[in-house]
């Protein structure tokens, strides 16, 4: 999403640019204590040889071998493209060392990236919009580009590219490239205009959402800022629940995890809150594991009741419930609707 984060990432592990410290322990303690941040936030940094602290140690060079390993797919494609990628053009590659590149899975099948990996991907196939786009139903996706892969890339079960390029149409809104807490709303308002738009044009059946606040700006641990975040999300939630009415369209509102609902860390053996060694209350930036709604809302609605033969609904549950509310019946392979017809 930020390839400024990728470029500062490649030339510490190339170059050997950063802030060098004696030993990771070192480095991490001073990072955090000095940017305030962690996780994913924690500033680059190299380790330096004990005999030359100019030497950086284990620079990426020609003939290396490099394996690269994480489970989140959009992320491993930046880095694995910067690596191996000819024609690469998303920064400048002050060196671009000839290496054995491999990831621990292919993450994008559609651009065999990367061309090289060491377990076999899991093929996902069927999902609801490959269904839907086989029957020729329109779709529409947005959101701005933090959750962009969320509604185009994972959706589509780890692959980038459109069933059917005639019926889907996919708007990336750009982020703003600064911390989160300082602009809680992000592009929220932007996201809600365009699919308004969407809406409004009649030229879609099927359209998806992804507002972005709730979880970026929970990561930041800034409590002003989620209440900021969720104002912006329920004012553009509300401009478009008007807009589907006078459409005549239902809405499903839903999420597959928790974040800024809780902006305390508890203490899960008692239950109350750890306090900072500051004073105050400890930050949670982590998603949470709490429930979350699932929410259908539309003129319709009095015509279903919940499915009683699902006893533990979950995200599981979903594709089965969407082609219901379009008036589709479900592959044999999905679990059911969480809803039935009374």
């Amino acid at each position: 999403a930020d390839w400024r984060i990728v470029e500062r990432g490649y030339n510490a592990h190339v170059l050997g640019d950063g802030p060098r410290f004696p030993d990771c322990l070192t480095a991490i303690g001073k990072m955090r204590l000095e940017s305030k941040q962690d996780d994913q936030y924690l500033p680059h940094w190299v380790v330096q040889d004990p005999d030359d602290p100019a030497r950086p140690i284990g620079p990426i060079e020609d003939g290396h071998s490099v394996v690269f390993f994480n489970f989140r797919g959009d992320r491993a494609i930046e880095i694995s493209r910067a690596f191996v990628e000819k024609d690469f053009n998303k920064f400048k590659r002050t060196r671009w060392p000839r290496v054995c590149y491999a990831g621990m899975m292919e993450y994008d099948g559609d651009t065999h990236m990367p061309p090289r990996y060491l377990v076999e991907p899991p093929a996902i196939d069927r999902t609801i919009s490959e269904y839907l786009a086989h029957n020729g139903i329109a779709q529409y996706a947005v959101s701005e580009t933090q959750k962009f892969g969320h509604v185009t890339y994972f959706w589509n079960g780890n692959n980038s590219a459109k069933f059917n390029d005639k019926t889907e149409q996919w708007e990336e809104v750009t982020s703003d490239q600064i911390p989160f807490d300082q602009a809680p709303a992000m592009k929220a308002p932007e996201v809600e205009a365009e699919l308004e738009h969407a809406i409004t044009s009649g030229r879609y059946k099927f359209l998806r959402v992804n507002f972005a606040n709730g979880d970026m700006v929970g990561h930041t641990g800034s409590l002003p800022a989620a209440v900021e975040a969720v104002k912006a999300v329920d004012a553009a939630l509300g401009k478009l629940l008007e807009v589907i009415d006078r459409a005549g369209g239902t809405a499903v509102i839903t999420a597959d995890h928790g974040n800024c609902e809780q902006m305390i860390a508890v203490d899960k053996k008692t239950g109350k809150p750890v306090q900072s060694a500051g004073g105050g209350f400890e930050p949670l930036t982590s998603h949470t594991l709490n429930p979350v709604p699932f929410i259908v809302h539309g003129p319709d609605t009095g015509r279903y009741e919940l499915n009683a033969e699902v006893k533990m609904p979950g995200l599981g549950n979903i594709a089965a419930t969407l082609l219901a509310l379009l008036g589709f019946t479900k592959p044999d392979e999905y679990l059911d609707s969480i809803i039935v017809v009374k």
